[in-house]
């Protein structure tokens, strides 16, 4: 029997599918998906090594909904049976201790007593449960390091939210914004546009670093300086985040806390030498340093929710993408964003996670930019991410929606990675409770190279130059247009 926000997801892809309406040669949708709502949110269970013994096809039915490998679905059976082993071997251990434990005393009483034989006898009974113990010890090490290995490649449960789906082209539209009127097109691409200008130089870029750099000058690298500036305030002044400015380099154990590592080590840079001591990497998303920020900490129940932004440069190698995007600023190995971040407790955290997506949502709608909100389904959701909204701003020149931010709720499974909990006050008391773990929540508030992509295809004019967004003209000493040098 199908579950049952199972229907609401059939519902609403058949919606988004069919219940559309033709603008610009793009189907674009007028309906909600009724499963949006937040009211409907149950908190999965948190993901560790019992629930996987205890209950193993919730796991797996979660990683066939992800269109999870057969090799990933079977290490839920093997995490299983090495945690039943590593429980046979701890007793096994605690009664070889237990043993020595006692019989140790008994033989200082018999040498005392003059009985030097059965003295000698315990002790071979005591060496043998002492090397008992340590083979139960060595044993369950090995047995904790293959089930530790086989865990970090499991991703996050699914909340039952989250559609089902193969891929991209099965995410569902919940909203869309801007598009009750007609979607311009056939506009010239963003390159050719802040080429034309003087503003962007590949060829410059490729004698200094090669493909999928760029270089921008004059008034196209001040707009995306204004842009950054701009959703930066927007986020401190109006929607209670703190900034926070961030190390670019970090250590692996801090990659491993978010997800990035170990299973998209591809993807990123990777330094050559040790930093303190570390083996280091650039950072693909500000998301990984702020999120760990607290990694290993017990924060107090009052303070939170913790909410940060911040502004960084991101680095990806693109590994998986060649052949993929190559024109233009889209898709780059470096590239800025600006970040939001939320730790919260369990029952905040569903609440807190559609705030932060509306708090992107009011940067694209300042900037008067058409964007649709894409709930993505079970094929193409991010590995730590157990819910998860993009945000698709209206490209004009390539004449498609394209992702500007991604926005996912983790719940415990990045804490948990990094050991970042809270204490609980028991309601009505001041008395503590055991430290659980927090939930946390990321997003792009937004993609700074995409806004500045999207501000170049949506307000071009005739004769080639670009109308400065409003918002954004104060952070430019008030210039209106953007005109050829």
């Amino acid at each position: 029997m199908r579950p049952w926000w199972a229907s609401f997801s059939m519902l609403a892809l058949l919606l988004c599918r069919g219940g559309v309406a033709m603008r610009a040669g793009v189907r674009t949708v007028r309906t909600r998906a009724p499963f949006a709502s937040a009211a409907l949110a149950t908190t999965p269970p948190i993901l560790d090594e019992r629930l996987i013994a205890e209950q193993p096809e919730m796991v797996r039915h979660s990683l066939r909904r992800r269109q999870a490998s057969d090799e990933v679905i079977a290490a839920v059976e093997r995490i299983g049976e090495l945690t039943r082993e590593r429980a046979t071997l701890v007793e096994l251990g605690n009664a070889a201790r237990a043993q020595r434990k006692a019989l140790s005393p008994k033989i200082g009483a018999l040498l005392k007593a003059g009985d030097t034989q059965a003295a000698e006898e315990l002790k071979e009974d005591v060496a043998r449960a002492s090397k008992e113990a340590a083979e139960a010890d060595e044993k369950m090490e090995a047995v904790e390091s293959e089930r530790d290995s086989l865990f970090a490649t499991l991703p996050n449960l699914l909340d039952e939210r989250t559609p089902d789906g193969v891929d991209e082209e099965d995410n569902v539209c919940v909203d869309e914004w801007g598009t009750d009127r007609d979607l311009p097109s056939g506009r010239t691409w963003h390159d050719e546009a802040a080429a034309a200008l003087g503003g962007l130089d590949m060829d410059a870029a490729a004698k200094l670093s090669g493909s999928r750099f760029a270089v921008l000058r004059g008034p196209i690298a001040r707009l995306e300086r204004a842009i950054a500036n701009f959703f930066l305030d927007v986020h401190t002044s109006e929607h209670g985040y703190r900034e926070v400015n961030v190390p670019f380099i970090v250590g692996a154990e801090t990659l491993r806390g978010t997800g990035q590592l170990p299973k998209f080590q591809e993807d990123l840079f990777k330094l050559s030498e040790p930093v303190n001591g570390r083996e280091a990497y650039l950072i693909p998303t500000a998301e990984v340093p702020i999120t760990n920020l607290h990694a290993g900490d017990i924060l107090e129940e009052a303070s939170l929710p913790i909410s940060y932004v911040g502004y960084t440069p991101c680095f990806r190698a693109e590994a998986g993408s060649h052949g993929k995007d190559t024109r233009g600023l889209f898709r780059q190995h470096q590239f800025y964003k600006v970040e939001l971040v939320k730790i919260t407790t369990p029952e905040q955290s569903d609440a807190e996670h559609h705030a932060l997506v509306a708090h992107a949502e009011e940067c694209l709608k300042r900037l008067k930019l058409p964007y649709r909100k894409m709930m993505l389904c079970g094929g193409d959701i991010g590995f730590s991410a157990q819910l998860c909204y993009d945000l698709e701003v209206w490209l004009p020149g390539q004449g498609k929606f394209r992702e500007i931010s991604s926005c996912s709720n983790c719940g415990s499974f990045q804490a948990r990675r990094m050991n970042l909990r809270y204490r609980p006050t028991a309601a009505g008391t001041d008395k503590k409770q055991k430290p659980v773990h927090c939930h946390t929540i990321n997003g792009s508030g937004l993609a700074v190279g995409r806004t500045l992509v999207a501000i170049l295809e949506n307000y071009q004019n005739e004769d080639g130059s670009i109308t400065v967004p409003e918002v954004l003209r104060p952070y430019m000493g008030g210039l209106e247009v953007i005109r050829a040098d």
